[in-house]
């Protein structure tokens, strides 16, 4: 009972609901892991007590909107920092019926830091998308929450035919095809070496654009000679120093292609050795690769419009969606920057 005159308190919900604090707590505020029979009981107390009035009642007894999370890489990686600045928006602009948001970053390149985000989200979150690493234990993580009835969507870099986890992205194959069409054409020679500079060959999407970039420099420019991938892990400082060791390795340098983030870094350092005669093609149209595309350091840059990305995965997982089609692939060159 509830003395009169004092306001009810979800200590008094939960004794009189026969229910934990911690369910109540759940309820009131619309979150997941209560049944709606408990759900039912706990708002006709609240309502009883005068802890809700009716409105109120009926709106927290409403279905529930879910909650969703976006884990993100950390680092430097401009695009990534535009996609969580996306995802903040959409937080800040969001209604009482739409999905509640939340976008954390987590250690880059760590399978480990990842696999324990994925399972400390699913204990509140009904989905979640994630840039994926190719790794034993995200892999287990994610097939463990799948199980437990957890929406999962990987945005960009995915971890392969995995059931129950969806996927929004580029054909990274073709689009590394793409990438080595490009650079072979624009250098107009024969012969002469290009270069790959990658995040991590743990993300699945740069793996694959590095295959689908190998397998068309040897169909169609068998005179160019490749030299070893760089990992500069979607870091500028890393990248640069890539750079400048290719152009002291490899005079006859004629392409890069960056199959990551950050070319920053590499545009800094063709800029300093005055290499404007390299090709060089990246991705993700940023501040810093408008720049370049403007002054002519960069020749193309591949694009994924971050806001149709999280349109789409935000779809898949509140719609089920088990097999979305790729992305469309967008190109920007200087002529047609947007």
């Amino acid at each position: 009972m509830v003395e009169s005159g004092l306001k009810p308190l979800l200590t008094d919900i939960a004794a009189q609901a026969s229910v934990s604090l911690a369910t109540v707590d759940r309820v009131i505020n619309r979150r997941k892991g209560v049944s709606e029979r408990t759900r039912r009981r706990v708002l006709e107390v609240a309502r009883g007590l005068g802890y809700i009035g009716e409105e109120e009642a009926a709106h927290i007894g409403a279905e529930r909107a879910l909650n969703i999370a976006v884990l993100l890489p950390a680092g430097t990686n401009p695009y990534l920092r535009l996609l969580g600045e996306r995802v903040k928006a959409r937080i800040g602009l969001a209604g009482a019926s739409d999905p509640f948001l939340r976008c954390l970053f987590i250690e880059s390149f760590d399978a480990e830091a990842l696999a324990e985000a994925l399972r400390k989200c699913a204990d509140w979150a009904d989905g979640v998308a994630f840039f994926a690493i190719e790794h034993p234990k995200v892999r287990a993580a994610a097939e463990e929450i799948a199980a437990r009835g957890v929406r999962l969507v990987t945005l960009v870099s995915n971890l392969g035919e995995r059931a129950g986890v969806a996927h929004i992205g580029l054909d990274n194959h073709a689009v590394g095809r793409t990438g080595g069409l490009l650079v072979g054409r624009l250098a107009g020679r024969t012969e002469g070496a290009v270069a790959l500079v990658a995040g991590s060959r743990n993300y699945r999407a740069h793996s694959d654009r590095e295959a689908g970039f190998l397998s068309l420099i040897d169909e169609m420019f068998p005179g160019l000679t490749l030299v070893g991938l760089r990992e500069g892990h979607d870091d500028a400082g890393e990248n640069y120093r890539h750079t400048l060791a290719l152009l002291d390795q490899q005079p006859d340098l004629i392409g890069i292609y960056n199959v990551g983030g950050s070319s920053g870094g590499i545009t800094r350092a063709l800029r300093e050795r005055g290499r404007g005669d390299v090709v060089f093609v990246g991705h993700g149209l940023t501040s810093d690769t408008r720049r370049a595309l403007l002054d002519g350091t960069m020749d193309a840059v591949f694009d994924q419009d971050p806001d149709v990305l999280l349109d789409r995965g935000i779809h898949s997982l509140t719609h089920r969606e088990s097999a979305p089609a790729p992305l469309k692939l967008d190109i920007y060159f200087r002529e047609n920057l947007p």
